[in-house]
């Protein structure tokens, strides 16, 4: 079947229908991109593999409540990403913030400077955070979510979505130079 050739929305309104041939097709087109978001969110890929399926599964089942509202990727990246968020509350996974506000003092631009990182760099800095600074991290910078979604979505004010942002974004900061500067 060739995807390019038909519209988005009729793919979409044979799938709510059954058709498991646009199903796949939904699937091949959102896979690899949903993929990344629950490999950022859980951290393994056997993890990331399983939210993958199960916000799939979930998403066919609930395709009658698509309504065109938002795109279909926006729709599903919203299942997926609430997927991950109630696995890791199931786990009972504490989502443990930044306490010591004092260790987050602001710090002059010339401070502020690094020298290049690497995704990699980044990627280890982030698995030294608190799960919770990690994930607020991960949904703002790297997911595009705004405070105000993240605050929904974690059940916290959207001021300390934005606080635990800053707080996790300085302390990768440190990690960084602290990584760079050893070599």
């Amino acid at each position: 079947m060739n995807v390019e050739s038909e519209t988005q929305r009729d793919i979409i309104e044979r799938s709510k229908r059954g058709s498991s041939r646009d199903q796949y097709a939904l699937y091949h087109a959102y896979a690899k991109a949903m993929f990344n978001i629950c490999y950022r969110m859980m951290g393994n890929k056997e993890e990331a593999q399983d939210m993958l399926q199960e916000s799939f599964t979930d998403a066919f089942k609930r395709l009658e409540s698509f309504r065109y509202e938002a795109t279909f990727g926006a729709w599903l990246k919203r299942i997926v990403v609430n997927h991950c968020i109630n696995e890791i509350k199931r786990r009972k996974t504490e989502l443990v913030f930044f306490d010591d506000m004092h260790l987050f003092q602001q710090r002059s631009d010339e401070e502020e400077m690094l020298p290049e990182v690497s995704v990699p760099m980044i990627r280890r800095a982030m698995e030294e955070l608190p799960n919770g600074s990690k994930m607020i991290f991960s949904l703002y910078l790297l997911e595009g979510m705004d405070h105000g979604e993240i605050a929904q979505i974690l059940g916290v004010s959207e001021s300390n979505s934005k606080s635990q942002y800053m707080r996790a974004k300085q302390r990768i900061r440190e990690l960084l130079k602290e990584v760079v500067y050893e070599n």
